[in-house]
């Protein structure tokens, strides 16, 4: 299985959008293991939405939970018990963006973490970060703890305005390539966002010979 895994440093950051553009970039799947809240558009149905790629693309959620919530809790509002034995990834030809809930240390369980699985799951992982106040301590954090567990980081996705300083002495100090900064558009849509994504970002730096299929 090639492809990524694209986690964050916080919740409502952005990562969704990111996620939508890369995997319209990469004429990927995309899968999102387990849905916290359902009030509202979905991240599978946004980044169907935003990322052009055809339904069949968007693989079916494992875990469907209503209670927008970290998935530990929102499972057992609902009495459901979230197997993360039974995530595995799925069967595709295609190359596979995988996007967690939240950041790596959100909870799946009360006993298992979402870096659990990711170091299961062998892909490597892409950290999206706010560029506002804080990202520099959130995001060294959240380094440190893929690091720890042998998790392989490809690199940091900045999201928001233009801050030079932090991003790169993120980079430095996490040891981790920069890959880029999504701004914040004015109105997000499929042509917006592939749009700003081929200007963010070098297809270079994902493309890799093994992603290809």
């Amino acid at each position: 299985m090639t492809g990524y895994i694209v986690t964050g440093t916080d919740t409502g950051i952005g990562k969704t959008v990111f996620a939508a553009g890369l995997a319209g970039a990469l004429d990927a799947a995309y899968w999102k293991p387990v849905q916290s809240g359902l009030d509202e558009e979905t991240d599978s149905q946004v980044v169907q939405r935003l990322s052009g790629l055809a339904p069949d693309r968007i693989l079916p959620e494992a875990y469907r939970l209503a209670l927008p919530a970290s998935p530990h809790r929102a499972a057992e509002a609902e009495g459901i018990a979230i197997d993360p034995d039974a995530l595995v990834l799925p069967v595709t030809t295609r190359p596979l963006v995988v996007e967690g809930a939240g950041g790596p240390l959100v909870p799946l369980t009360r006993r298992r973490l979402f870096a659990d699985v990711f170091v299961v799951w062998g892909l490597p992982v892409i950290l999206c970060a706010r560029t506002s106040l804080g990202t520099i301590n959130h995001t060294l954090l959240a380094i440190e703890a893929l690091s720890r567990r042998g998790i392989t980081l490809h690199g940091v996705a900045f999201i928001g305005e233009a801050n030079e300083d932090s991003e790169q002495i993120i980079a430095d100090l996490g040891g981790t390539r920069r890959l880029g900064r999504l701004p914040h558009l004015p109105a997000v849509t499929p042509d917006t966002l592939k749009a700003a994504f081929a200007t963010a970002f070098s297809l270079d730096d994902f493309r890799r010979e093994d992603l290809r299929p």
